[in-house]
């Protein structure tokens, strides 16, 4: 009965987004609660929402200060570098800015963390696409697949998850997926290849005048297109709060690029809770490059709306995890699961959890899979003569690492298609082939490799 309730609510929510039935936040919220009401669970779902809402506060109190550290450093001009190397290898062209938004994404995403992840590329990134005209759905989607592709790190949470579960090591169960992974990047970058040329075409279908790539090879040969000049992007407003060009200017850049690599490498370390980290970093920042309070206040006024609208749909998140978390619901479609695998299926036990790990990311919860499927499956396959950890290699092929900036039940698909202003149902209808793609060439790779068999 509460399996059945909660494929049910995850049905319901999936299909209310997918096809734009009702926004995002409303089937967060009151998909949950008429399910709860419906089997009962009435009289329990203020302690629930209650704590849903508390176990994801600290994330929304990371992301408030995250956006607005990286909105401010976008206002200084910290990224100008990155978008003018990007611009300069682009040249203008839609194929090659795709490709290095798939590059700039992998790296920036070796720090483990989608989140800042995200707050970083698409800062950088998304006046370009604005200003060439390109679809903000290209932006997301490119960096969902190398975010993706990235988290398989082993300090990445699916392959910590899954060393915990087990009780191994990256040795056992991050190594032998190495040449998988590698297979899986080199998916994203051709993927972006093919996603650039269709986005290209595209434009010239619609009437955009883009330049020749093989025009001019002098200084600024290609480098701007639809207004946008490879000294970065900037509104009148933006530049006039930047410091004042020459020495205070270059100076300051200086500054801030230290506080930003200080930030990340202690992000990475994890020093201090992610959003103690931000909200001090904030703070420096601030004294730094908005020492007025009228400054501050209108850095406040300006960001406040990118912070509104992704805190609101976390906080609406966790509503809807704490709901299914209190209601046994995810526990139960677990076991229910794994009790319909027949028996006689035990070899195909590692192909079977690495085909279905990245869809399943828009159903269970990273702890719920890689806590309760995966060691149940794992187990399984032992019994039946199988390498467990073939199961959690299998698993982090796709199971919140591709499938991550797909899912509803992560904090950070919010961030990404918050900053980008993209529909999630949008998003997941343009890149979930691509993804599943990343996931199934993955797959072949680790069956090649003897990372997981048949």
């Amino acid at each position: 009965m509460v399996a059945t309730l909660g494929f049910v609510t995850v049905g319901l929510f999936l299909a209310l987004t997918l096809t734009r039935r009702v926004s995002v936040l409303l089937a967060l919220v009151l998909v949950p609660i008429g399910t709860a009401l419906a089997g009962g669970f009435g009289g329990e779902l203020g302690d629930m929402i209650a704590k849903g809402v508390v176990k994801v506060a600290p994330v929304a109190v990371m992301i408030t200060f995250a956006v607005l550290y990286f909105s401010l450093m976008l206002d200084t001009g910290l990224f100008d570098p990155v978008i003018r190397g990007v611009l300069r290898f682009a040249k203008g062209d839609p194929m090659k800015i795709t490709v290095g938004t798939a590059v700039l994404t992998l790296l920036v995403a070796l720090d483990g963390d989608g989140a800042s992840t995200f707050l970083i590329t698409v800062s950088a990134l998304l006046p370009i696409y604005q200003r060439l005209g390109m679809r903000p759905l290209v932006l997301t989607g490119v960096v969902c697949m190398g975010a993706g592709v990235m988290n398989m790190v082993p300090w990445g949470g699916p392959t910590a998850r899954a060393m915990a579960a087990l009780k191994m090591d990256s040795s056992d169960i991050f190594r032998p997926v190495l040449p998988a992974m590698i297979a899986g990047i080199v998916w994203v970058l051709v993927a972006a290849y093919f996603i650039g040329r269709r986005e290209r075409a595209r434009l010239v279908e619609e009437g955009v005048t883009l330049p020749d790539p093989d025009a001019g090879t002098g200084p600024g040969a290609g480098t701007e297109v639809a207004g946008v000049r490879a000294s970065g992007p900037g509104t009148p407003r933006a530049d006039e709060l930047r410091a004042p060009r020459g020495t205070a200017r270059g100076v300051r850049f200086w500054i801030n690029l230290a506080l930003t690599i200080v930030l990340i490498v202690a992000l990475v370390m994890e020093l201090m809770p992610l959003e103690v980290l931000f909200a001090v970093a904030f703070a420096v920042a601030l004294v730094i490059n908005r020492p007025s309070w009228a400054q501050q206040q209108e850095l406040l006024e300006r960001h406040g709306a990118n912070v509104v609208l992704v805190t609101t749909m976390i906080f609406a998140a966790g509503v809807f995890t704490g709901v299914l978390g209190g209601t046994k619901m995810i526990t139960e479609m677990a076991e229910a699961i794994v009790s319909i695998v027949p028996d006689g299926t035990g070899g195909i036990l590692p192909v079977a959890t690495a085909v279905t790990s990245m869809p399943l990311s828009l159903v269970f919860t990273p702890d719920a899979y890689y806590y309760g499927i995966m060691p149940v499956v794992a187990e399984t396959s032992a019994g039946l003569g199988g390498d467990p950890a073939e199961i959690a290699r299998a698993a982090v092929l796709g199971q919140m690492t591709t499938g991550f900036p797909l899912s509803p039940l992560t904090a950070s698909t919010f961030i990404l298609i918050g900053m980008a202003k993209v529909d999630l149902g949008a998003h997941q209808r343009f890149i979930f082939g691509w993804a599943f793609g990343t996931t199934l060439v993955m797959t072949v790779v680790a069956l090649l490799t003897g990372a997981i068999s048949i």
